[in-house]
């Protein structure tokens, strides 16, 4: 089984990780730093958002040279320093890749944009006359250019124009952006957006809905129309294949290829190729907005298992840089968040985790009005409050502020008098230091499961089976390999219940709230694995 199946991901946001030169920013060196940190918790995987040059109004994913680095977070020296680094840890690096567009500050849009008739004047979505096609945030895509009396068409922001993947040119021109990072030695890329990127070719209009009103998995972006025409094109799957086989052109030691993809399941799994020959994992999102109750996730195991059978695998992903970060939903409450844990480490899935969540990081308080993100320019019509109520975050400032590494100033994250975003409040509680002197932690939650997940083929190579225990508020399943098998039961409610289950116990190898053993009875918001 290729290291992709099997492995743990842990994603920095760099901008907001450890500021290494007291400029405020996150930083390059900043992530070498802490590199020990994440092994020793058991990471395997380090996804690292974007650091190329950019004029920053997307915060690194508006891209003006995918060749080199952002001054602010180092050079292109540090990066190779970086990728070292982290294999001399025997850990993987995945860089964030941007395939879709580009920033409009890049030399490519500048030519493009110059005239109709330049030697890039192809290599964007031009059209003289837009048609209905909304951004996968809402507003209308298509962006007006005095210079070409045309439009060009943005999936995302309205400074991130889309590339045209119908041009060879182009797809050359990207595909060897990723063969360079590759020759640098990066294990793989997460995929922006990747099925946003080529779309109908008659620029045929979307479907109107009056009842997709609210963004979905299903039918991302909402307001009133279905992306039938500028999303999940065949010719995307077919890209992903293209994708894989610059992949395979570097596989000593194997790549792996990540995509961020949103629509049903039965559209999405198609990015992993009929012969496994696409992408190699896709996220899944729909436990982003999970409900914490053991029915809603004994249906998406279910469900998971059933679109995403062996050898496919699922991913398990409760928080990233775009969402309210997953502990809110359970009104920051730590026990809860430890649960949550045990069931992303134990499932059949490729866990991937947000940096911070490992402390119980909770939102920041950045209002509307001071927010940074470029989306509060489009959502800025919207009243505070009701922002404040939303289910997903429309200043994604509030899910970025810096990581907290002690309670000392700034949280430890840097020494400046003012950071990029200001620090979180609950400081005091949530922060590295203080976690790791209590053995009872979140964090120390994290890093058992991690190094029991990593010394256990059924945990992450296993198959998965549920088991019924005759109770409501219990998840528990079975997970297997060869002669190896560990029950999991996660007790969801906060008073002891009795289970009944007809199965052999031989031991349990790890517990949360229940530190007396099992005796057919578990504490309320406890959970443990047993061998059997």
């Amino acid at each position: 089984m290729s290291w992709h199946a099997t492995t743990t991901i842990y994603q920095i946001y760099p901008r907001s990780f450890y500021d290494s030169n007291g400029d405020g920013i996150g930083d390059i060196q900043g992530i070498i730093q802490k590199l020990d940190y994440i092994r020793d918790l058991g990471f395997e995987t380090i996804w690292i958002s974007p650091f190329y040059s950019s004029p920053q109004e997307d915060f690194g994913y508006d891209i003006s040279d995918y060749y080199n680095i952002a001054p602010e977070y180092g050079t292109l020296q540090d990066v190779e320093q970086l990728i070292a680094e982290i294999h001399q840890r025997k850990m993987k690096v995945v860089f964030d890749m941007v395939m879709n567009h580009t920033s409009d500050k890049h030399p490519w849009f500048l030519e493009s944009r110059a005239s109709k008739d330049n030697p890039k004047a192809d290599w964007y979505i031009w059209r003289d006359q837009p048609n209905n096609w909304k951004s996968i945030i809402g507003p209308n895509g298509w962006q007006f250019c005095a210079e070409r009396n045309q439009y060009y068409y943005a999936s995302f922001l309205p400074f991130q124009p889309d590339l045209n993947y119908r041009n060879p040119e182009v797809k050359k021109a990207m595909f060897d952006v990723c063969r360079f990072w590759l020759q640098k030695g990066v294990d793989g890329f997460r995929l922006d957006i990747f099925n946003c990127i080529i779309k109908e070719k008659d620029f045929k209009n979307n479907p109107f809905s009056l009842f997709h009103i609210i963004p979905s998995e299903e039918h991302p972006g909402g307001n009133f129309q279905i992306r039938k025409y500028s999303l999940n094109q065949e010719e995307n799957f077919e890209l992903a294949q293209e994708l894989r086989s610059v992949m395979d052109e570097f596989n000593h030691p194997p790549r792996m290829l990540l995509g961020e993809v949103f629509g049903g399941h039965d559209k999405i799994k198609q990015y992993l190729g009929k012969k496994q020959d696409g992408l190699h994992l896709v996220f899944l999102f729909d436990i982003l907005y999970y409900k914490f109750n053991p029915d809603f996730f004994r249906k998406k195991i279910l469900e998971y298992e059933h679109h995403y059978p062996a050898p496919n695998i699922p991913t398990a992903v409760f928080s990233n840089h775009d969402q309210l970060r997953s502990i809110h939903r359970i009104g920051n409450h730590l026990e809860k968040a430890k649960l949550l844990a045990l069931l992303q480490f134990t499932m059949r899935a490729v866990p991937c985790v947000y940096y911070g969540e490992e402390i119980g990081m909770t939102n920041g308080k950045i209002s509307l009005k001071n927010g940074k993100d470029p989306m509060v320019n489009i959502y800025s019509w919207v009243p505070q409050f009701i922002a404040d109520l939303l289910p997903v975050g429309i200043n994604r400032d509030n899910c970025r502020t810096p990581m907290q590494w002690n309670n000392q100033k700034n949280a430890g994250f840097s020494v400046a008098e003012k950071t990029w975003l200001q620090v979180n409040k609950d400081v005091e509680k949530r922060n590295v230091d203080l976690q790791l002197t209590d053995k009872d932690s979140l964090l120390n939650v994290f890093k058992k499961l991690l190094h029991l997940r990593k010394n256990n083929q059924a945990l992450h190579s296993g198959k998965i089976e549920i088991v019924h225990t005759g109770n409501k508020n219990i998840l528990a399943f079975v997970r297997s390999f060869e002669e190896e098998k560990l029950l999991v039961l996660i007790n969801f409610c906060n008073s002891k219940v009795t289970v009944n289950i007809n199965l052999p116990i031989k031991e349990m190898v790890f517990s949360i709230g229940q530190k007396n053993g099992f005796n057919d009875v578990l504490k309320g918001f406890s959970g443990i694995i047993v061998k059997l």
